[in-house]
């Protein structure tokens, strides 16, 4: 009687990274399955319009990039299965996956799970997501090119969207419950130097004013206790993110925020496990950056495959 269907690899995970991972072992004929718990695309399909990823001169918009990645990845016989993982054991061999549609058992696995933005919790967020709510400055940032935004957050990720917007926006207002910056000195100056830029220290946003687009948001002094409405067109949010790690924790090494230790080989501690695109411990965060980690993991994978034939 033979023992359960393995699979050279299994995909957690359908954002740009897996889906490269995916099209690469599926390229070099391993026998690859996707397993992705909504659809195609991840953060990138939420995102209306990419205009950093090479090779669309006019933009595109993530939803469309996803399922054009998903397509491709299949043409070349990567299998898609819509179920949710809820348990792995990545130490055993071969490796299982518990999810929604049963267990899958695999040689190696790339975890390509993501991580989601860090959101302020205040009504009508959600809900304002496109509409002057946003929270990647790189991917949104050229909507407001003459405008207001405001910037809520105070390390490096805050300091950094505020640079870039400096360059884009009429005015940006950096808001910050602290009196200093958490982001590390080598902002600090440019950041002084930005003459549009503006400082609301010790001060929180309370609430977002808007009709159909945000108009404007209520700013709260913590000190004083005094709000004020600050109109504006944007503002980005950008008080960290959350890596979606749940699963692997207690397997893999996580380093204090809560990201797998992975370096350029996308290697994890683990033999035969990979980590590509956000989840993984990296300096940039985009659609391009995990792509290259997907084509990176199947280079290792093939090496690890060999070695334990």
């Amino acid at each position: 009687m033979s023992g359960p269907h393995v699979y050279d690899m299994v995909v957690v995970g359908g954002g740009p990274g897996g889906y490269t991972a995916a099209l690469y072992a599926a390229r070099s004929g391993l026998d690859t399955v996707v397993l992705e718990k909504l659809s195609a695309g991840g953060q990138m399909a939420l995102t209306e319009e990419i205009d950093n990823y090479p090779g669309f001169e006019e933009g595109v918009d993530g939803f469309t990039l996803a399922e054009k990645m998903q397509r491709q990845a299949e043409r070349f016989g990567a299998r898609t299965e819509y179920a949710q993982v809820e348990r792995v054991d990545l130490s055993a061999a071969p490796k299982i996956l518990e999810t929604s549609e049963g267990t899958f058992y695999a040689k190696t696995v790339v975890l390509a799970t993501g991580a989601n933005p860090r959101e302020l919790g205040i009504a009508d967020e959600n809900a304002l997501v496109g509409r002057g709510v946003a929270y990647c400055a790189a991917c949104d940032g050229m909507r407001y090119r003459g405008r207001t935004v405001v910037v809520v957050g105070g390390g490096n990720s805050a300091a950094a969207d505020a640079l870039l917007l400096s360059r884009i926006a009429k005015q940006v207002i950096l808001v910050h419950r602290r009196d200093t910056l958490r982001a590390t000195k080598v902002y600090h100056e440019p950041l002084m130097r930005a003459e549009n830029l503006e400082f609301r220290w010790n001060s929180t946003v309370t609430e977002l004013l808007h009709g159909d687009k945000l108009t404007g948001v209520k700013v709260k002094n913590v000190q004083t206790g005094e709000e004020t409405e600050v109109p504006c067109d944007g503002i980005f949010i950008s008080v960290g993110r959350k890596p979606a790690t749940e699963l692997v924790q207690g397997q893999l090494e996580l380093d204090e925020s809560g990201y797998v230790v992975a370096d350029e080989t996308t290697k994890t501690n683990l033999p035969g496990v990979y980590a590509v695109g956000d989840v993984r411990t990296k300096p940039l965060r985009q659609v391009v950056t995990a792509v290259a980690d997907g084509a990176t993991a199947i280079h290792m994978a093939e090496e690890y495959l060999v070695g334990n034939s």
